[in-house]
């Protein structure tokens, strides 16, 4: 029994990849990998920021907050896909699925909120670089960080009472190995416009909006840069967002994708679909460690002095 008083299933049954459950058990191996390298990646970039004093600016400091993201990310999801994939365990109780809907949608809209303060981090850098340090203090990098957090909180909150209004029961077998607004909802034998209507305003309000302001922002960036005479330092100053414009594609491309199968792809097989919408869960956790400490020639030296001092 529910908050609304309103019957609800006592489980959910998660699903892997329909049509191919005979063989999923195959990619129980490819997933290990992954998890093991956006947990690993991401706590050790983690760490080497903490560690290494010269990693203690502004840049790397939202890049631990990525980190943290992806990290909080990748523990949200793995419990139910692995023992969805490894186990064929797919039974996930009411409650523990609105926790898991709810912190999965968060850290997703706090990877986004990261990523818009990273693209101002760079606008400073090039833009305003004598007043990068008065302006992007300590106390201006922690606000932000707050405000991040918060506007997922708050935004968010809404979404797990939303679901508990509704009857389901129509089924209670999800289209994921994990749990997802859109999903639940629709098995709802009741008006879910409500739930559209505001899972709308919170995509449009705030990845919509981030997206929109991370484009601006590189829109004056470009502006900036191209006023610069030597073709030398017009590259250098370029190269240092090459790591910021491909985590902001590692996110939103697949996002931009999911959606767009979602809205126009109504004759694609559902294993598309499901393929799609863990690509964009699972691949911005591995890659963004792999971009940064490729790209990033402090962060790539702190990780190897780390590791040289473990050896010691």
């Amino acid at each position: 029994m529910g908050l609304f008083n309103i019957t609800h299933p006592a489980f959910f049954l998660l699903t892997g990849i329909p049509g191919l459950e005979s063989s999923q058990f195959w990619l129980a191996g490819p997933l290990c990998v992954m998890y093991a390298v956006a947990l690993g990646g991401n706590t050790v970039i983690l760490q080497a920021v903490r560690a290494e004093p010269s990693l203690h600016q502004p840049m790397c400091y939202f890049l631990s907050m990525l980190s943290f993201s992806d990290v909080a990310m990748s523990v949200a999801t793995l419990p139910t896909v692995l023992r969805t994939f490894c186990l064929n365990a797919r039974t996930i109780d009411f409650d523990a699925c609105l926790i898991q809907m709810f912190l999965i949608h968060s850290f997703s809209m706090m990877e986004s909120g990261i990523l818009l303060a990273m693209s101002f981090d760079r606008y400073v850098a090039i833009c305003d670089p004598l007043r990068y340090a008065t302006v992007l203090t300590n106390e201006v990098i922690a606000g932000m960080g707050l405000a991040v957090a918060s506007r997922s909180f708050i935004t968010l909150f809404p979404l797990p009472f939303l679901i508990q209004r509704l009857p389901i029961c129509r089924s209670n077998v999800l289209s994921h190995s994990y749990c997802l607004h859109p999903d639940m909802m629709k098995l709802a034998c009741a008006d879910i416009t409500i739930n559209i209507v505001y899972g709308l305003f919170v995509l449009i309000s705030t990845f919509g909006m981030d997206l929109l302001f991370i484009f601006l922002s590189y829109v004056l960036i470009l502006h900036s840069v191209m006023a610069i005479a030597s073709r030398e330092e017009r590259l250098k100053a370029l190269n240092t967002c090459v790591s910021h414009i491909l985590a902001v594609l590692a996110f939103y491309v697949p996002m931009i994708g999911v959606s767009m199968v979602h809205r126009f792809g109504k004759n694609v097989p559902r294993y598309i679909h499901v393929l799609l919408s863990n690509i964009y869960l699972f691949v911005p956790p591995v890659l963004n460690p792999l971009i940064y400490s490729a790209k990033t020639k402090e962060i790539r030296r702190a990780i190897v002095h780390m590791f040289h001092h473990i050896k010691m």
